[in-house]
């Protein structure tokens, strides 16, 4: 085996199961010391079992690699903190870090509680921030470090009955491109993951969003129907090329990742305009133009229902 990740630390949170634990095997298979940062929560985020992260880092050093376990919460600042001290006392460094950490409260919007809102922004986008915060940190001091989040196309194009996941996963996309331009300077990239697979988020939740949807009359998102035969281990392999020298100029980009594809996504710019030479628009001209021309068969993801 190459081992292209020969000597490099890897942080991967949420690695106890699912996505993560697939980084987290792949990464040590490479040849990287791995912490494999998860408090064994359900996934609705109650619950916890430290045995989850010991239990992949057993799997890594009878494979022969390198790894420890790492149960702090990614919810507070205290705890990112000392997820990335427990890189550091334990092998010396840190080179890479992968926000694979995540829960669901699925709820259409005018149902959906406080907490429910409060505890998934917490996980996915506070999560992300607590970890990555304090890695370019060091990152910083020593010019160099590889940063992947993940975000989702419930963030990117939307999901309907995930008000909160959606807005922390597009929350993370932003994040991800100002960690790219604050970063690349000192020799850090940042880029993000929207994955495609089968995991304990897709399959376990009851009221999930695929059923929500469907009850609402509302389109699944593209390749939904397909989530079941997706093995969460094939978004593995280019988490790790991201991080590889190989990718050392690839920065601020966003990537979809599912089976046998793999994506670059396009960055949000102006598809179309309007304007008006007086400098103002008056809404009377306004009106049929923007009906005429900017917004004409745009497509409407979930039309009024008779």
């Amino acid at each position: 085996m190459a081992e292209m990740l020969n000597g490099k630390v890897a942080i991967i949170t949420g690695s106890g199961r699912g996505i993560g634990r697939g980084v987290a095997m792949k990464m040590a298979a490479e040849g990287a010391s791995v912490v494999v940062v998860d408090p064994g929560v359900n996934v609705d985020g109650s619950g916890a079992d430290t045995s989850v992260a010991q239990q992949v880092v057993d799997e890594i050093k009878a494979a022969g690699g390198n790894a420890v376990a790492c149960m702090e919460s990614v919810t507070t600042m205290e705890g990112g903190e000392k997820i990335v001290q427990t890189a550091v006392d334990s092998f010396g460094k840190l080179d890479i870090v992968v926000t694979c950490a995540g829960i669901l409260r699925d709820r259409m919007i005018f149902n959906m509680a406080e907490e429910e809102w409060d505890d998934v922004i917490a996980v996915h986008l506070k999560g992300t921030f607590t970890v990555v915060k304090h890695a370019c940190i060091l990152m910083r001091q020593q010019r160099s470090g590889t940063i992947i989040t993940f975000t989702s196309e419930s963030g990117l194009i939307g999901n309907s009955g995930q008000a909160n996941y959606g807005a922390a996963k597009s929350g993370i996309a932003g994040f991800t491109k100002v960690v790219a331009k604050d970063m690349g300077r000192y020799g850090v990239t940042c880029n993000s993951i929207a994955p495609r697979a089968s995991t304990r988020m897709i399959a376990d939740i009851p009221g999930s969003a695929a059923e929500i949807r469907a009850r609402s009359g509302v389109a699944p998102i593209s390749g939904e129907e397909d989530l079941a035969n997706l093995d969460p281990d094939h978004i593995a392999p280019f988490v790790c090329y991201l991080a590889t020298d190989f990718a050392e100029n690839i920065n601020g980009q966003t990537f979809l990742v599912y089976g046998d594809t793999i994506s670059l996504v396009s960055q949000p710019r102006p598809q179309k305009s309007i304007y008006e030479p007086a400098g103002t628009w008056d809404l009377e001209k306004l009106a049929p133009m923007a009906r005429d021309i900017l917004t004409k068969d745009i497509y409407n993801p979930a039309p009024a229902r008779d």
